[in-house]
């Protein structure tokens, strides 16, 4: 790939795109890298990934707006379909994926640290969904996700005065988990990851499903998934070893993702 770099260490996979010289801007090829990336982690030894950017300036600094520039009505609906299409794969990727969001996140690099579960970032991370300025909308999720993360007054105001936001903002309203100095980012979503790993990797699919789900649905609706997710569980050797081991007051040595 021309774009985008993966490594795995352990049980843990790393995705980079690394597109530096454009602050890692997303273009219609690198969505094309990121989203076969994605397609291409091994499922049975990974149990959890981290999105990141190369550098330490940009995580992603938005779409590529040289690209965008000259787009007609219907090749811009078709953009923002490839986009989204992509960030909903991440963002329904059985696997939690963690963003380690290393800089600018403007435009679609916000969008795609939305995509993702958890979001940590490093102390010179800036925020924004800055479209209405060049005279769009947000067209990767942005519109949606921001508002269900930080909710929908803090959205508008981001999204409608193209407001960006700094690293102790965006851990006060909620859009980040944590904040980190730049050195130390890296280090601290590998930790993350592999406190992940350890755990029953299908009853952390589950879990993902059940919570990603049910937040789309009434709650009637959302406990009987979490009921069917629930007793999927007591099907695998994970489970009868998490709880034997409970029982006899010992810890698991390796869930074997079965």
């Amino acid at each position: 790939m021309e774009y985008i770099r993966y490594e795995q260490q352990g049980a843990v996979g790393i995705v980079t795109i690394s597109r530096p010289r454009a602050l890692n801007a997303l273009s219609a090829a690198v969505l094309d890298e990121l989203q076969a990336a994605f397609e291409g982690i091994d499922q049975q030894t990974v149990r959890c990934v981290i999105v990141t950017g190369e550098g330490e300036k940009s995580f992603v600094a938005g779409a590529d707006i040289a690209e965008m520039s000259t787009l007609t009505r219907a090749q811009g609906e078709a953009f923002g379909k490839k986009g989204n299409d992509v960030f909903r794969y991440i963002e329904t990727f059985p696997l939690p994926v963690i963003a380690a969001v290393n800089g600018f996140a403007l435009g679609g690099g916000c969008e795609l640290s939305l995509s993702c579960d958890i979001r940590l970032c490093s102390e010179n991370a800036v925020f924004g969904q800055p479209e209405v300025g060049l005279g769009i909308t947000p067209g990767f999720g942005g519109t949606q996700r921001l508002a269900r993360t930080v909710g929908m007054g803090r959205a508008k105001e981001m999204i409608y005065g193209a407001r960006n936001i700094k690293a102790p903002d965006a851990l006060r309203i909620g859009l980040v988990n944590a904040v980190y100095p730049q050195e130390e980012l890296m280090p601290a979503a590998l930790k993350l990851a592999q406190t992940i790993a350890r755990n029953a990797p299908i009853a952390v699919r589950a879990c993902k499903k059940a919570i990603n789900e049910g937040m789309q649905v009434d709650m009637d609706h959302a406990v009987a998934i979490e009921e069917k997710l629930f007793g999927s569980c007591f099907e695998t050797e994970d489970q009868r070893e998490g709880m034997q081991a409970f029982l006899e007051k010992r810890k698991v040595e390796q869930f074997k993702n079965r």
